[in-house]
């Protein structure tokens, strides 16, 4: 068994270890916040990371149903049509694709 002191030091520099990989990443992030490209990083990164997420959901779906195509492109087009006509609600878009995309998956 170690000792007390070996234990209680093992606990004090892993929470300083913590305390400081957690902190580091604001310290160094107030400078960049003005940075040019992060300002459009933080604008393109998120829709484009939803479009690869997209693109490989809807390619394993092809795959995995070559027949059932039209499917795929329903569920697309009824998230897209919502999600322009609805006010750009993503959420609401995203459960009506969804949504059709079972229904028609359970019903035919």
């Amino acid at each position: 068994m170690p000792e007390l002191g070996y234990m209680i030091a093992a606990v004090v520099i892993a929470g300083l270890i913590t305390l400081l990989l957690r902190a580091v990443p604001f310290a160094l992030l107030k400078p960049l916040r003005k940075s040019r490209l992060v300002q459009r990083l933080g604008r393109w990164m998120p829709a484009g990371i939803l479009l690869i997420l997209a693109v490989v959901v809807v390619r394993d779906e092809i795959a995995a149903r070559p027949e059932q195509v039209w499917i795929v492109a329903a569920a697309i087009a009824v998230t897209v049509l919502v999600h322009l006509c609805a006010g750009r609600r993503a959420l609401l878009s995203i459960f009506a694709g969804t949504g059709v995309y079972i229904a028609l998956l359970n019903l035919l």
